[in-house]
């Protein structure tokens, strides 16, 4: 864990998630613009005749005017025709406006053939559902990311709901502190190797290490993180990832709370086989206020919310 510190102009940013930016450099010098070289003297052009003017001016304006008349009666003409073709089927001719949804096939569908799944738009980013079983798009970015502290980063658009969160957490006195947050692709490779090397010595082949680090270590493309939607978070006084997470008093506020700012413990640990992720109580997945508050309240996984 770093012990620097970021500094801005050596006057400590605020305890708050956003890095900020250094301001605009006000001492740089302005650069002037170069000015045109004056008109010499020696050059001067021969003064025109008034009469040549007029005539250049006279032969102009007849020539625009031709061309105009022209442009209208081929205008008349294509009008009386269209009017014609709709006279004929009955009817003036109407340019229908095919809906948006038509035109880009984005249609509210249900998530699952299953009754009772939730209806999720394919808009519907912040409900994305990432696991073993659907993987990430090869072609998946993320508009915008906003950079967190310490290197960390997250989907803009879920930034406002997160630091919310944070600020209502130290509110009550605790010290919640992110440990993770988007991940590159590489990065999650890194990491889900680094797991597989460790569950070697205890497996009989690579594939068998390879399920067994699946269950603490996402396979690369199937990692909320690499979604930008998904932080772990920990209490600075306990930085393990392990159960003893749980009795920490920075998770009992984000257990008892995380809803209300849109967020859900992704991983509960008696879903484990739904989700395909053993439990952590420090995974914590942005789905909005309303879907969070249904998750929550019921007891539910993101994959039984969607109908999965």
């Amino acid at each position: 864990m770093s012990t620097q510190s970021c500094t801005l102009h050596n006057f400590p940013l605020p305890d708050r998630e956003y890095y900020a930016a250094a301001p605009p450099q006000w001492n740089v010098p302005t650069v002037s613009r170069p000015r045109r070289p004056a008109p010499s003297r020696a050059r001067r052009k021969p003064r025109q005749s008034p009469l040549l003017a007029l005539l250049l001016l006279g032969l102009a304006l007849f020539a625009g005017g031709f061309l105009l008349g022209q442009a209208e009666a081929a205008g008349s003409r294509a009008a009386q025709a269209a009017a014609g073709a709709g006279a004929a089927a009955g009817g003036p001719v109407r340019i229908l406006e095919v809906p948006e949804a038509v035109r880009s096939g984005k249609e509210d569908v249900p998530a699952s053939g299953r009754e009772g799944g939730t209806s999720v738009c394919e808009d519907d980013w912040n409900l994305i559902l990432v696991n073993g079983d659907h993987p990430l798009p090869e072609d998946f970015r993320i508009p915008e990311l906003t950079q967190l502290r310490n290197g960390h980063a997250i989907d803009r658009r879920a930034y406002p709901a997160l630091q919310r969160m944070m600020d209502a957490c130290r509110a009550e006195g605790l010290a919640p502190l992110i440990c993770s947050s988007y991940r590159t692709r590489e990065k999650q490779e890194e990491l889900f190797e680094a797991k597989v090397q460790a569950c070697l010595p205890q497996a009989a082949s690579r594939k068998e290490a390879e399920e067994q680090a699946a269950q603490w270590v996402s396979r690369p493309g199937t990692s909320e993180h690499q979604a930008g939607l998904a932080v772990d978070i920990v209490d600075t006084s306990y930085q393990l990832l392990d159960e003893g997470q749980e009795d920490t008093a920075v998770q009992q506020w984000l257990m008892a709370h995380c809803a209300e700012y849109g967020f859900i413990l992704r991983y509960p640990t008696e879903k484990s086989a739904l989700t395909g992720v053993g439990y952590e109580p420090w995974h914590y997945r942005y789905v909005g206020e309303e879907a969070a508050g249904e998750i929550m309240r019921q007891g539910l996984c993101l994959e039984e919310y969607l109908g999965y």
